[in-house]
């Protein structure tokens, strides 16, 4: 085996150019393939630092009549409670759920998202602490919260890693007493999944855990659906049992008490959830770099297939001599090996910058990418595939020598590099092969280069441009809360360069808004407490309509005066007004969101329709408050300039702290970065198609460019005797024109079909384009024919210029 190592290095030195290409080809496949792999590695195949997380199994609601639920719904801690009690399918379930808090600093406070957990979730989940302790039951008592466990992420970020806050306190916004640090967690911690705060500004289940504090049911409110739920089944038990038990518990509940009718529990698997978002963007990846290594594999099998045709003498003199077909068989196979390896460490290198790369301009794309590491795994993957890839295009070549007839080959006294009808089809049906898979590459990018066309055309009712927005948050008390915010509204707004400034909690494209259930005037009232209504709220101040341009229709829009000492107003969207009100206005009609034995809201305006949520959406029903009135704790400053606005940051910023040094001021960020973020796994999935879809071109019309090639070089004698006998140069280039055209019309046939097959994986990426568009179809497979055939054109030429007395001559 060293002897033959030695000798296939040799080989590979002799001839360093075609060394060099065949390796550089395969790096191209290997470092895609490798690179998404490594993706996939830390995103979906790494386990979250749960104890046996395939256990683990969340319990969201669902409706039993089976129709979608308008709005998230938890759970009453008197079910779950009985659940931990009866049912015999788990080792337990505990509550949970997300919120978010402020430390506070005098040079700017700082926010923190954690989690509020029930007595028995650290166990459920086997977390333990990397400092300190866990809570216990002292713990869980009834009043202000008095111990917090840090995110060790956190922890590090917050307090430099300082193990001496332990047991120290530390001053929080809306608690009324400072809670003392007990412990750190281990690191890696992410959140669980909290369907009823998923649309809180700084809600991101995807990041690490903050911090943890405990939470006891409360007796006054045990049958308020607020908890979210986590399971841990028995050894052994299956998710149909524990579902079916589940479905049994909750029926008799629902039963006995009128407020739990109409939902039922429906088990998901913890891993499979966390891993719903990656799954959905990494595998068509993976796919399009699979066909990215197979194309690059085809031509390194056609490059040592021709390189064989020219050792074809070598290989019969070794097999006159006493090598066995075995021994030959497995020489070329080394040699394979040899170069994929090579091509494998030039893919590594490309890998590791790739995933650098990924990580730059996938943004929030991809979940849970900061644990991607550009490391260890991505030389596993890079060598398992330069494996795979040397099987590939090692095998072709391979099985010709070992089926070599020596003594044919030895006879012949043909030039070496020639080939045969045998092995011109055999590369024409490798390049056909590859015209087809680079086809299919190119209708994927072409499919999701149309749905970005389509999605900025697409009006979305408010402006985008010259619009900045920043989270901001008042930490001291609610007292200063209304003062805070009228002062800096008046300080930003008479700042030169600013036209308009006005607070929003539920800025468009962010997915913030207050999922709220109510009654609405003229509607009948709701039966079961899964029939009723649910609509997203937003709060809004005076102005920030004119800021957004988004036109009032009917009514007035809100008055610095419509504060918490006037009468509720607020203001809908045309779409509510079609859906509850088609026959009439809505403006003066009402709407109860606490039952309609309490005061109504007013309905004193109405505005136009706005893509707010999704511009892939089509505009649903909204309502906005008066921000004086609803009184968020955290909102964003939007400001509208007569400039680009990233220049008006610092001045903004330095207007806020004078009013309040503590205000905490993150996520500063224009309305069209928020736009583009919004667009993310398109625009990186496009991209990377994108790429692939290059990479794969320039493979494959190399290919097209060395079957023509060789083509003409066996076919010099035939193409000698045609002009000896009368053709012109043009139908010497016309007949090789056409075997390019009938080999790039072939795959193209055949990579339409393939298009159309695996461009339904990219449906949910899609937006008024179908998987099997003809006109990207269509525009695609003749930009490639056109291409294609300027790949012809120098093997075409050269054929033209074959002297047929030299020709002769030689053959």
């Amino acid at each position: 085996m060293l002897q033959q190592l030695r000798f296939a290095m040799r080989m590979l030195l002799k001839q360093p150019g075609f060394s060099l290409i065949a390796a550089l080809t395969l790096a191209l496949g290997i470092g895609a393939t490798s690179a998404v792999f490594s993706l996939i590695q830390g995103v979906l195949l790494t386990p979250p630092p749960y104890q046996k997380p395939e256990q683990l199994e969340l319990i969201p609601t669902v409706r039993t009549d089976g129709q979608r639920m308008d709005s998230p719904r938890g759970w009453a801690a008197q079910q779950w409670m009985e659940w931990s009690k009866e049912a015999t399918s788990f080792q337990g379930i505990a509550g949970y759920d997300w919120t978010f808090n402020f430390l506070i600093r005098n040079d700017g406070s700082q926010s923190m998202q954690g989690m509020e957990v029930s007595n028995d979730y650290f166990r459920l989940m086997g977390l333990k602490t990397a400092r300190g302790r866990g809570f216990d039951d002292s713990d869980f008592r009834q009043g202000p919260v008095k111990s917090i466990v840090l995110g060790y992420e956190f922890w590090q970020r917050a307090f430099g890693g300082d193990e001496q806050v332990i047991g120290k306190t530390v001053r929080i916004s809306r608690w009324e007493a400072s809670p003392v640090v007990i412990g750190v967690m281990e690191p890696g911690v992410r959140f669980l999944p909290s369907p009823g705060a998923a649309k809180e500004p700084n809600y991101d289940v995807n990041a690490t855990v903050d911090f943890w504090v405990p939470l006891a049911p409360d007796p006054k409110y045990l049958k308020a659906p607020g908890w979210n739920l986590v399971g841990r089944l028995r050894d052994g038990v299956t998710v149909q049992r524990g579902q079916q038990e589940l479905a049994v518990l909750t029926a008799r509940e629902a039963h006995e008490e009128k407020q739990f009718e109409g939902f039922a529990p429906q088990l998901e698997p913890l891993t499979d959830e966390m891993n719903r978002d990656g799954r959905r963007i990494l595998l068509p990846l993976l796919g399009a770099a699979a066909l990215v290594l197979l194309i690059a594999c085809g031509n390194a099998a056609a490059l040592m297939l021709v390189r064989g045709l020219q050792r074809q003498q070598e290989y019969a003199v070794r097999i006159a001599m006493g090598m066995g077909r075995i021994g030959l068989l497995r020489q070329v196979l080394t040699e394979s090996l040899l170069l994929a390896m090579l091509g494998g460490a030039f893919g590594v290198g490309l890998a590791v910058c790739a995933v650098k790369l990924f990580k730059v301009i996938a943004g929030h794309a991809v979940p849970r990418l900061d644990g991607v590491t550009a490391g260890w795994s991505v030389l596993g993957w890079g060598l398992g595939l330069a494996v795979l890839a040397a099987l590939f295009a090692g095998v072709i070549p391979a099985l010709r020598a070992f089926r070599l007839n020596p003594m044919e080959v030895l006879k012949d006294a043909g030039p070496k590099g020639t080939a045969g009808i045998g092995e011109r089809r055999l590369l024409r049906g490798v390049t056909m092969l590859q015209t087809a898979l680079t086809l299919a590459l190119l209708v994927g990018a072409g499919l999701l280069i149309r749905t970005m066309v389509k999605i900025a055309e697409v009006p979305s009712g408010y402006n985008t441009g010259r619009i900045l927005t920043m989270s901001v948050t008042e930490v001291q008390s609610w007292s200063s809360w209304g003062s805070f915010h009228r002062q800096a509204l008046e300080r930003v707004a008479a700042l030169p360069g600013v036209q308009y400034a006005a607070f929003a909690w539920g800025v468009p494209l962010t997915g913030n808004n207050w999922p709220a259930t109510m009654d609405i005037e003229g509607q009948p009232p709701a039966v079961k407490e899964s029939d009723k209504i649910a609509l997203p709220l937003r709060a809004v101040t005076p102005d920030y309509f004119k800021l957004m341009g988004m036109a009032l229709i009917d009514g007035r829009e809100f008055r610095s005066t419509d504060d918490d000492k006037a009468p509720n107003v607020a203001i809908v969207n045309q779409a509510f007004t079609q859906r509850y009100f088609p026959l009439s206005n809505s403006v003066g009609r009402k709407f109860w969101l606490n039952g309609r034995d309490k005061p109504g809201v007013e309905i004193v305006g109405e505005i136009a329709n706005g893509r707010t949520d999704d511009l892939t959406q089509k505009p649903s029903p909204e309502i906005y408050l008066p921000l004086w009135q609803a009184t968020a704790f955290s909102k964003n400053l939007v400001v509208r300039t007569t400039a680009d606005p990233r220049t008006l940051v610092v001045a903004v910023e330095r207007e806020l702290h004078s009013v309040d040094p503590t205000a905490a001021i993150e996520n500063v960020k224009t309305l069209e970065q928020i736009r583009d973020e919004s667009l993310a796994s398109r625009t990186f999935a496009m991209h990377l198609l994108t790429g692939f879809s290059v990479v794969g071109s320039v493979l494959t019309l190399v290919g097209i460019y060395g079957v023509l090639s060789l083509s003409v070089a066996s076919r010099r004698r035939e193409l000698a005797i045609r002009s000896a006998v009368g053709a012109q140069q043009k139908d010497i280039r016309r007949l090789i024109f056409g075997e390019g055209f009938r080999l790039i019309a072939g795959g193209v046939l055949a990579g339409v079909a393939l298009a159309v097959v695996l461009s339904r994986v990219l449906r949910s990426f899609l937006f008024e384009v179908q998987p099997s568009d003809p006109a990207t179809l269509i525009v695609v497979g003749v930009l490639f024919v056109g291409v294609g055939l300027l790949a012809c054109w120098a093997p075409a030429r050269r054929a033209g210029k074959v002297d047929p007395l030299e020709a002769l001559r030689y053959e």
